[in-house]
C-alpha cells in the first residue's frame, strides 16, 4: 500500500457527535462529587474509551471537563467515546484553598479516573444514546500539562509521597494505551526550586516502570522556565526514561499550548497554529487507533505520511 498525499488520508471519515455533561457520579469522602462529560460519536458500537484529564493554567474552564473540544471532537468524531472529569484542581471549583491535596490534588486526579472505569455501567445508564455502545476491554489515558503528569501514574510511573514517604503506584490495568501531551518530566534537580519547594510530589517522578505503551507528544519549543531549568528536552523524559513500546512525536516550533489543543481561540496558547492542531488530532487518533485495535495499520501509515512529507509539523521516533 502506497503512503497517501495528505496527512488526512489515513483518518477515517468524521460522524456527528452527541456530548453530554454533567454526568453526576457520587464520590463519599470526595469535597464534591465527581463531574464528567462524555462525548462519542452518535452511531456505532464497540467504542473504545479514552479518558482525557485536564492540565491547569490561569483560564477558569479550560480545567474542568470543558476544555479540550479540539482533541474531544475529533476523537468522538473519529470513533471513540471520550470521558472527561472535572478534577478537585479545577478553578472552577473554587474550593477552600485548604481543602486536603490542594492545590494539584495529584493522588486525587488519579483516583478520578479509576472511579470513571469502576463506574462505566452507571456512566451508560446516564446517557441513554450510549448504552450498550461501550467497549470496556479497550481503554486508553490522555493528558495535558499536569494532566500528563496524571495520565503518566496510571500508566505505570510512581513517585514518592511526600507526606508519609512511601512510594505510589496508581497503575491501572485495565489502561492498555496513552498519550503525554507536554507533560511533566523527571523531578530532582531538573526542576525550578520554586516548584520543588511548593510541588514536591513531582520530585521524585520515575518513569523506569510506565510498562503501558504511550505516545509521549513534545514542543521542541516548550520552555516551561516555570517549572523546569532543562528547557524543552524535559517533556520528552517520560519517553527517554521509560522502558518502551513508546513513541515520541516531536513538534516542530511548538509551545505549551502544542498549537492550541486545550480550547479553541484560548488567550493562553501562545503558539496558535490550526496545522498543528490537526496534526496532534490526526496523529494521536491513529496512535490511540492502531494500539488499541492491534492489526490496524493507522499508525504506521501515519509516521510514513509525516515522514514523508517535506514540511512535515514534527517526527516521530519510537523504541
Amino acid at each position: 500500500m502506497s503512503a497517501p498525499t495528505h496527512p488526512a488520508d489515513y483518518v477515517s471519515s468524521p460522524t456527528p457527535v452527541l456530548s453530554v455533561s454533567p454526568v453526576v457520579l457520587p464520590v463519599p469522602g470526595r469535597a464534591v462529587d465527581l463531574e464528567v462529560r462524555v462525548s462519542a460519536p452518535v452511531t456505532g458500537d464497540g467504542l473504545p474509551v479514552i479518558l482525557l484529564s485536564h492540565g491547569q493554567g490561569y483560564s477558569n474552564h479550560l480545567s474542568s471537563l470543558n476544555g479540550y473540544a479540539p482533541l474531544v471532537n475529533f476523537w468522538a468524531a473519529h470513533g471513540f467515546a471520550v470521558i472527561q472529569p472535572t478534577h478537585l484542581s479545577s478553578t472552577t471549583l473554587r474550593l477552600d484553598p485548604e481543602t486536603p491535596g490542594a492545590p494539584l490534588h495529584w493522588r486525587s486526579r488519579a483516583e478520578d479516573m479509576t472511579r470513571v472505569l469502576d463506574r462505566l455501567d452507571a456512566i451508560e445508564a446516564a446517557v441513554p444514546a450510549l448504552r450498550g455502545r461501550l467497549d470496556h476491554r479497550r481503554i486508553a489515558v490522555a493528558g495535558h500539562s499536569m494532566g500528563g503528569h496524571t495520565a503518566s501514574l496510571l500508566l505505570g510511573a510512581r513517585l514518592t509521597d511526600p507526606q508519609d514517604g512511601t512510594e505510589v503506584d496508581l497503575a491501572d490495568p485495565r489502561i492498555t494505551a496513552g498519550v503525554l501531551l507536554a507533560a511533566p518530566g523527571r523531578g530532582g534537580d531538573a526542576l525550578t526550586g520554586s516548584i520543588a519547594e511548593n510541588f514536591p510530589f513531582l520530585l521524585t517522578t520515575d518513569f523506569s516502570r510506565m510498562t503501558t505503551p504511550t505516545l509521549v507528544v513534545a514542543g521542541d519549543k516548550d520552555e516551561s522556565a516555570h517549572l523546569t531549568v532543562r528547557g524543552p528536552d524535559w517533556h520528552a523524559d517520560p519517553y527517554v526514561l521509560s522502558p518502551g513500546p513508546k513513541s515520541l512525536l516531536t513538534l516542530f516550533d511548538a509551545e505549551h499550548g502544542l498549537g492550541g489543543i486545550s480550547g479553541y481561540d484560548v488567550a493562553e496558547t501562545t503558539d496558535e497554529n490550526l496545522e498543528r492542531v490537526a496534526a496532534v488530532q490526526r496523529l494521536t487518533w491513529a496512535y490511540l487507533r492502531t494500539r488499541l485495535h492491534p492489526g490496524d495499520s493507522a499508525w504506521q501509515t501515519a509516521c510514513g505520511a509525516l515522514a514523508a512529507d517535506p514540511a512535515a509539523l514534527g517526527r516521530v521516533e519510537s523504541k
